[in-house]
């Protein structure tokens, strides 16, 4: 496999991609949604205003966590079902297809990188102009779990284009791994621990959190939060195990990490055997 390739692959897409004006329509409004939420997060509490760092990465998780992985499926899903004419160009030319894999994912990657951080960036400036750098560390440790969440999705988008034919249908797919990782699968978890023995639900919703990207993220954000207890049995199982909140959030991204090359690895298969 070739580097040099890669990055040239990646390089293209980048410049591709942020050209894009959907990509700078998100930017700007994504910087927006944080504005508006980092000022309005704690209207329930009858509290407007921008309330620290801290606050402002809790009110920012729900964003987060429905938000960014509809726009990694979208974008993957598009890119990697692009019209058949420009499709075979790129396959034709002297590449390894898992190069083309690697490069249009990086790239990808960097490009709604680069928008994500650019409205996290307004709204913590914003935030540490008006309330200080106070819990700065614990907004930054979030952007980072936002970034891997982000190319997990990525790279779900571009598994979904490479198993099916067609746009139509591979943006149906994208759909349906939004429904089932956002919405349906903590159901389905608890749904389980009602008909396993209950000395072994515990266990389940614990096992049933690496199964889930999302899942990954919403604990990883708690426990940065310092709120780990909000999530369960699970979350306080999680630190009773190993002790500190660092090493469960490093296991729970290196857990992500896990589902990235596996994403990549089955995508890669599927692409050396399709036809292009």
């Amino acid at each position: 496999m070739d580097a040099r390739s890669i990055a040239v692959i990646a390089g293209q897409e980048v410049r591709v991609t942020l050209r894009s004006k959907w990509v700078q329509i998100f930017a700007v409004v994504f910087s927006l949604l944080t504005l508006a939420i980092s000022y309005f997060g704690m209207v329930t509490s009858v509290v407007v205003g921008f309330e620290g760092f801290t606050r402002t990465t809790a009110s920012l998780l729900n964003l987060v966590l429905y938000l960014i992985p509809m726009l990694a499926l979208a974008a993957g899903t598009f890119s990697f079902s692009a019209e058949k004419g420009a499709a075979e160009m790129l396959f034709s030319q002297p590449v390894l297809r898992s190069e083309v894999l690697l490069g249009k994912v990086l790239g990808l990657f960097i490009s709604l990188a680069t928008a994500v951080v650019f409205g996290f960036g307004v709204s913590g400036f914003i935030v540490a102009a008006r309330t200080g750098i106070d819990g700065i560390a614990k907004y930054v440790g979030f952007v980072a779990i936002t970034l891997l969440l982000l190319l997990t999705f990525l790279c779900l988008g571009a598994l979904a284009s490479v198993v099916t034919e067609g746009r139509t249908r591979a943006f149906g797919v994208a759909l349906a791994m939004w429904f089932v990782f956002v919405l349906f699968y903590d159901l389905i978890a608890v749904g389980v621990t009602l008909v396993v023995n209950p000395h072994l639900s515990h266990t389940v919703i614990l096992l049933s959190l690496f199964g889930n990207p999302v899942d990954l993220a919403r604990v990883s954000g708690l426990l940065i939060l310092g709120t780990g207890t909000i999530f369960g049995a699970a979350g306080a199982a999680l630190i009773r195990s190993f002790g500190s909140t660092t090493l469960v959030v490093s296991l729970l991204s290196f857990a992500t990490l896990l589902w990235i090359v596996l994403l990549l690895t089955v995508a890669g298969r599927f692409l050396a055997k399709r036809e292009i």
